[in-house]
């Protein structure tokens, strides 16, 4: 009798941003392969009062810029968000929760009294997460205001374009915000659901279940840090093609 082989169904890929991706595989979600219109999406999350401060600044007529400070603007801008983006890729290379293999006798339970059996917990993982994302969110929104700054001294229509910007962070930030906090808790999920499959009751902080968390973890950190600076490179390539 031929052997009847079940397979398991296979889920579809889920298609959008690299942060999106990694956290739908990290939480086992089913996201929905198509969604509301941008529009419809932003319509939702902009209220009247931002929406009424978008369109009058899209309706006002052109400012004059200010004195235009040429190329060497320019360079100095990308540099310093290359830099920026540096400093935070290390911060993230760096943090010695996320270190794969750990240093010699490290465990993820600082402070254990000595003799004291070490628990694997998830607490030394949500509070570097958000220092990381405190990091991140200074550190961008730093870069785009002094962006904005820039833009604006370069010729009316780059004006105008700094104050959207601003005028749409403003009603953005709010949102993003309240999703990229819930991230943590994603990642929380995820660290129970390793150690619960490999069955890991002890301290073993050099477990192969918890490495691989880490670099699930610097994985998504480092796909959070694309997202946050989108909307500097954007502000940047504008600067470069005026």
């Amino acid at each position: 009798m031929a052997r009847r082989i079940v397979e398991a169904p296979i889920r579809p890929a889920v298609r959008g941003p690299t942060f999106v991706r990694l956290l739908a595989r990290l939480t086992d979600a089913d996201m929905p392969q198509s969604g509301p219109a941008l529009a419809d999406r932003l319509s939702q999350w902009i209220d009247w009062t931002r929406a009424v401060a978008l369109s009058k600044v899209l309706d006002a007529p052109a400012s004059e810029p200010g004195p235009d400070t040429g190329p060497v603007v320019d360079r100095d801008a990308a540099g310093a968000c290359a830099r920026a983006r540096s400093a935070l890729l290390d911060a993230i290379a760096g943090a010695p929760e996320l270190a794969v293999p750990q240093p010699q006798g490290a465990t993820p339970a600082d402070g254990a009294p000595d003799g004291a059996e070490a628990v694997v917990d998830f607490a030394p993982f949500r509070q570097r997460h958000l220092a990381l994302q405190r990091s991140m969110l200074a550190a961008t929104g730093r870069l785009r205001g002094e962006l904005r700054d820039r833009l604006a001294r370069q010729s009316a229509e780059m004006a105008r374009l700094a104050e959207v910007d601003a005028v749409m962070e403003g009603a953005l930030s709010p949102r993003e915000h309240a999703l990229l906090a819930a991230v943590p808790a994603l990642l929380e999920t995820h660290f129970e659901r390793l150690r619960a499959a490999a069955g890991e009751a002890g301290p073993d902080a050099s477990a192969a279940w918890l490495d691989g968390f880490r670099r699930d973890m610097q994985g998504v950190l480092l796909a959070e840090l694309d997202v946050r600076f989108q909307p500097v490179e954007g502000l940047l390539a504008a600067l470069r093609a005026h």
